[in-house]
């Protein structure tokens, strides 16, 4: 008999995805037909030059921004028909969001910090008991709980921040550029705590790069170009190296028309 051929769930899907800007003569096709699926468990990366649509495509999924056509299903449901409730619900839980600069508040403590999705959408306390202590100690934050912004290195601070997009548990986790204002020993611990969470916890995480180390993390790339995807690739498990696969993902931004440091 064959072995069981295990089937992941599909957790995003983004739909003939399409965004302009401006009218007729002055149109600016921001997203032009982004179609893709995120699957359980995946460490998916987008990559491309600026102003390729990649931030654009992160604002509609996190409902910043509304899409001209198209649709965005989390677990099978059009996130365009949720009600207010179900978008404070959605942004609030469902997804987490790690953002380049940290967008840390400097008045609140690391603990404040990391805990204030809950505060604001009135999640109990015993969540706060139960998740608090192993998030912090996995990013190796204990020591700035107590501290403010100010008091923090930069690798702190995103720190932080990635425990703030993990505490409500979201299904997704959503990083643009995670690793862009952070040195290259900072860049490189932030991917090794965000590739465990996806490996060894199974974490699904959907991250914006320009960085091609920062991409050999994830699984699969997949690469934009005027609004649209139009190069995919996946590592080899388990037979590829990561250094191989960063090889392989230079080679192609070379190929596709531009260097490590414009992409």
């Amino acid at each position: 008999m064959g072995g069981t051929i295990i089937m992941k769930q599909k957790i995003l899907q983004v739909q003939g995805l399409r965004k302009h800007f401006g009218k007729h003569g002055s149109m600016t096709k921001a997203l032009d037909g982004m179609t893709f699926d995120v699957l359980e468990g995946e460490f998916l990366g987008i990559m491309g030059k600026s102003g390729c649509g990649k931030t654009t495509l992160l604002n509609c999924i996190a409902t910043a921004l509304k899409p001209t056509e198209g649709k965005i299903l989390l677990n099978g449901e059009d996130i365009g028909g949720f009600d207010d409730r179900r978008l404070a619900e959605y942004r609030g839980s469902r997804i987490g969001y790690l953002y380049q600069d940290f967008e840390l508040l400097d008045n609140l403590t690391g603990r404040e910090n990391i805990t204030l999705p809950l505060a604001i959408h009135g999640k109990e306390e015993g969540i706060e008991a139960d998740r608090l202590p192993e998030l912090v100690d996995y990013l190796e934050i204990r020591e700035v709980l107590d501290k403010f912004p100010s008091q923090m290195s930069g690798g702190e601070k995103q720190r932080v921040a990635a425990a703030r997009a993990l505490i409500p548990d979201p299904g997704i986790v959503i990083a643009d550029e995670p690793t862009g204002a952070l040195d290259t020993e900072n860049a490189r611990a932030l991917m090794q705590k965000l590739n465990g969470l996806n490996r060894e916890f199974g974490r699904t995480i959907l991250m914006v790069t320009h960085d091609a180390g920062a991409a050999s993390y994830c699984s699969r790339i997949l690469f934009m170009k005027d609004g649209y995807i139009f190069h995919e690739l996946r590592r080899e498990f388990p037979q590829e190296s990561q250094k191989d696969y960063y090889e392989r993902i230079l080679a192609a931004m070379a190929q596709l028309g531009g260097s490590a440091d414009v992409f």
